[in-house]
């Protein structure tokens, strides 16, 4: 426990129990992570407000919310706090470190979980929590350190490191692959779209010449949804080889026209870490392992060389567009 005394009487301690409490909204949530008593936590609440002539919390029944003031005040500490940690990690190597990654949700299943074990593995002192879904990471103390992206960047104050080139070709199941020689072929079979692509079937097929566009589609919202159907030879999907990969490569999907179409390559996901807030080290260390095994050669985003985002226009104009 912390206990120095700062301006005004108000000590180290009683901020560490305010922010516990208001983290928990419950005093005794907070007493059992700092090993006190309710009563304890309590007390010192009381004076800390005593101290700054102002409520921090509002109480009911049981749990605690903090007032306006009580929120200012804790979104400073969290902040504080979280750097007091990640400093301790970086200069007393504490372990395990923790990096709490956020990644879009079809980049984690199809690109990440299958190589996680060797990162993990190679660096068994790094305790890594994974959240997938569409939502932009907050980058708030005890929330995220890094970010997977899809598509533009939109958040601001950030670094961003555009994350390679993927070939984007049809694939669809080995049955279906025998029958596909031609680009025109793909016609007779219905067209699996993935709603989040960025590069629609339209695009490839203007791209091989047809002007039509089948006469039947699948739609699905997320590319592992429409993987799994092209290898339950549903019909042919439009996807990353990036994300394709594994079932390419294990023979559950053929891309039938690789080498006699005209495949499109833009730049899909990008690394996200935030400007404000300095790289701990397994941050840094899982960064420096991603951008190795996609083969990128960018500036060192672990002393700030990745391009910096301001603006959700300036953004997805650098990293939203593709290139055939």
């Amino acid at each position: 426990m912390l206990h120095g005394i700062m301006k005004g009487g108000i000590t180290l301690s009683m901020l560490r129990s305010f922010e516990a409490a208001a983290r928990h909204s419950s005093f005794k949530s907070a007493a059992d992570e700092l090993g006190l008593s309710a009563s304890a936590i309590s007390h010192s609440v009381r004076e800390l407000e005593g101290l700054l002539g102002v409520r921090l919390f509002r109480r009911s029944g049981r749990g605690v919310h903090a007032t306006m003031e009580g929120i200012a005040l804790f979104n400073r500490l969290a902040h504080a706090f979280d750097e007091i940690r990640r400093g301790i990690e970086d200069v007393g190597h504490l372990e395990p470190t923790v990096l709490r990654l956020h990644a879009a949700p079809s980049f984690a299943l199809l690109w990440l979980m299958p190589r996680l074990s060797a990162f993990l593995e190679a660096n068994p002192k790094v305790d890594v929590r994974l959240s997938a879904d569409t939502d932009y990471a907050r980058f708030a103390p005890d929330d995220f350190d890094l970010d997977i992206v899809y598509g533009p960047v939109r958040a601001e104050g950030v670094r961003a490191v555009p994350l390679g080139e993927e070939t984007v070709t049809p694939v669809c199941a080995p049955d279906l692959a025998a029958r596909i020689a031609a680009p025109a072929d793909l016609l007779a079979f219905p067209l699996i779209q993935s709603e989040q692509k960025q590069v629609r079937w339209d695009d490839w097929l203007r791209a091989n010449g047809l002007t039509q566009s089948g006469s039947r589609h699948l739609r699905f919202d997320r590319s592992f949804i429409a993987l799994s159907a092209a290898e339950r030879g549903m019909g042919v999907a439009l996807e990353s080889t990036r994300l394709a990969e594994e079932a390419i490569g294990t023979g559950r999907l053929v891309a039938p026209l690789a080498g006699n179409g005209r495949d499109i390559r833009y730049v899909g996901h990008s690394l996200v870490v935030p400007r404000a807030v300095p790289m701990g080290r397994a941050t840094r260390t899982f960064a420096t392992w991603l951008l190795g095994a996609l083969g990128v050669v960018a500036g060192d985003v672990t002393r700030g060389d990745a391009p910096e985002f301001g603006a959700a226009g300036e953004a997805a104009q650098s990293l939203g567009s593709g290139r055939m």
